[in-house]
């Protein structure tokens, strides 16, 4: 068998479980709305832009002055010559936004997770990771020399059981690693419990505010801002705060080892000046876009509270994020695409990203959506309900 074959038979199979992928064309046309084909505009429930900051003027106007001033590229990775002064005065910025001694940027959120993981995964390390963890975090876990283990999904006692075992291996240091924010399901991880846990078990806890930043916590600081147990908090930029890049928060000694010890630092290019400007102007502008945080969580409240009532699972969703598990991929297909017909963007979610039964469509509720765009969602569903 030639190896086009064998990749042309995965790729048959893929579509055959109706869990084929494709890229399609779209152009932005405004915070809530997308233009698909060329033509066609639709509702857009598909951007994690959960505070529209993307098309916010200050975070334009700051990343062109950043273009002017430096260019659009910085040619190296951060220790060859690519480390901008900017860098050092924006992670001072991110530790205080996040209340840390030290911050650390680097290129993407999943190369963050991926590369950050393997490189706290020593062999003298046990890492105990949520199931529902994100792809980004499963792969750094093979990646690390460390042992690692899954617990369920939020289940305190499944964790306090593997880390009770881990205390005959007094010579391992112990990780929890976890979202506070799931970004399929839209639910929570109880910070301050797991933080009990890891002081009662002498544990470090790493956690993947990716979902959370901006839109949850003190002025969008994050359900790890009040929280002083946690030892690496993780974070994109490319969410809630509009732009792209991601952050390490956490201690100074933390930053120097991976420094030293993170590839997806020492190996990459330091991000553009353009971004570097669009992420300095986000951290002064989020935090004051209070009314834009109180609007979001009262908008997602009540789309959760209206689709449970129609009889749709949301899962145990608590946040802008609500899935509407139908469990079938087939029809969850069907679903997206009755409501791309309805002129709404709300793509099915299939495994290998959610689990078998799971299948899903992922409704992300941004600041920009308003009460208009919320009616034709759940008209077109109860239409879909009706007659689909």
């Amino acid at each position: 068998m030639s190896t086009e074959q064998i990749y042309g038979l995965a790729t048959e199979e893929r579509r055959r479980q109706n869990r084929f992928r494709e890229l399609r064309s779209l152009a932005i046309t405004g915070g809530a709305e997308i233009s698909i084909d060329g033509d066609k505009t639709l509702v857009n429930f598909a951007s994690n832009d959960y505070l529209a900051l993307s098309k916010h003027p200050e975070l334009k106007k700051r990343a062109i002055e950043f273009v002017q001033k430096y260019g659009v590229g910085l040619g190296s990775s951060r220790l060859v010559s690519g480390n901008l002064d900017v860098y050092e005065r924006l992670e001072r910025k991110i530790a205080n936004f996040k209340g840390t001694e030290a911050a650390l940027l680097l290129p993407t959120g999943y190369q963050t997770n991926t590369t950050v993981i393997a490189a706290l995964g020593r062999k003298e390390t046990l890492l105990l990771s949520d199931h529902e963890n994100h792809n980004s975090i499963a792969m750094g876990l093979q990646l690390s020399q460390g042992q690692w283990q899954r617990y369920k999904h939020n289940d305190l006692t499944s964790l306090q059981d593997r880390l009770q075992k881990a205390v005959q291996l007094p010579d391992i240091s112990k990780w929890i690693i976890s979202e506070s924010v799931f970004s399929m399901d839209g639910d929570t991880s109880d910070v301050q419990a797991l933080s009990e846990l890891a002081i009662n078990f002498g544990a470090a806890i790493y956690m993947d505010e990716a979902h959370a930043t901006g839109v949850l916590g003190p002025d969008g600081r994050g359900l790890c801002f009040e929280s002083k147990d946690i030892s690496v908090i993780m974070g994109t930029f490319s969410k809630a705060l509009g732009s792209f890049g991601a952050y390490i928060a956490c201690t100074i000694a933390m930053k120097d080892y991976l420094v030293n010890f993170c590839a997806g630092l020492i190996y990459s290019t330091a991000l553009p000046p353009a971004v570097l400007g669009a992420i300095d102007a986000a951290l002064d502008v989020a935090p004051v876009m209070n009314h834009e945080r109180k609007h979001l969580a009262q908008m997602s409240f009540d789309l959760r509270d209206r689709l449970r009532k129609m009889g749709f699972s949301t899962g145990s969703s608590s946040t802008h994020i609500i899935p509407i598990i139908v469990g079938d991929d087939a029809d969850a297909l069907s679903l997206s695409r009755y409501l791309e017909e309805c002129s709404i963007l709300a793509p099915a979610i299939r495994p290998p990203t959610v689990r078998e039964g799971q299948s899903r469509i992922r409704l992300s509720l941004t600041a920009a959506h308003k009460e208009e765009h919320i009616r034709h969602l759940i008209r077109s569903l109860a239409n879909w309900k009706t007659h689909g």
